[in-house]
């Protein structure tokens, strides 16, 4: 989450290419198999990606199609964002598709939470790195104005530590609204929703953007194909 800008083996942007790509190869190759399935046992199936909140702060053109995995501009919050904006654009995708198709199978994504996981390990506020610089900095005689500096992130880093136990999740409780979705009863039949703590909740009008959709639809079917097909 938030990482430097790196590229995966197919020269995708590492997020992208974690969160929505490698995502959207997986859904397309048990397609087949989750639409005979539902027909063949007369059981809904169901589809959840698992977005962000984050969703809403990618970079203001929503998606970087032409310039998806060039470092200049790159910024690792907005990339990140980018790749969780993917994720209800392509369920939203999928749901219109197989809605259109009459296909009784769902699409919908999640917002889970703020989860206590190592996603965070690039976050210094968690990582504790600011102590390696009030240690290195802090004010001496000869240097006495850095204590302006270093004191209000040494306050703001307690105040997220702090803060952090009333909102951050367990696994348990991230887990479930994902479960909620993929398995209760009271979701049967909805479909291209966005989810979050267990109740539709609003996503940004980029994500509900159906022509956007379609187009990073069209977009990572080239990305899968090239990759799946070097030649």
């Amino acid at each position: 989450m938030a990482t430097p800008f790196m590229l995966s083996k197919d020269n995708i942007e590492l997020q992208f290419a974690t969160n929505h790509v490698g995502h959207f190869l997986l859904t397309n190759l048990l397609m087949e198999t989750i639409r005979k399935t539902a027909s063949a046992s007369r059981k809904e199936g169901r589809i959840v990606n698992v977005s962000s909140r984050r969703h809403q702060f990618s970079y203001l053109e929503g998606i970087r199609f032409a310039k998806l995995s060039d470092p200049s501009g790159y910024n690792s919050l907005s990339a990140y964002g980018q790749s969780k904006l993917a994720n209800i654009l392509h369920a939203n995708e999928i749901a219109r598709q197989l809605k259109e198709d009459r296909v009784e199978v769902t699409a919908n994504s999640v917002h889970p939470g703020l989860i206590a996981t190592n996603l965070f390990r690039h976050y210094s506020f968690v990582t504790g790195e600011e102590n390696i610089v009030i240690e290195n900095y802090w004010p001496s005689q000869s240097q006495p104005y850095l204590s302006e500096a270093v004191l209000p992130i040494f306050c703001l880093k307690s105040l997220v530590g702090l803060a952090g136990k009333f909102v951050i999740k367990n696994v348990q409780q991230g887990a479930a609204t994902t479960c909620y979705v993929a398995l209760h009863p009271e979701v049967k039949g909805m479909s291209g929703q966005y989810f979050a703590d267990s109740n539709i909740a609003k996503a940004s009008l980029q994500a509900n953007d159906a022509e956007l959709a379609k187009k990073l639809w069209d977009f990572s079917l080239d990305l899968v194909r090239r990759g799946t097909n070097p030649s």
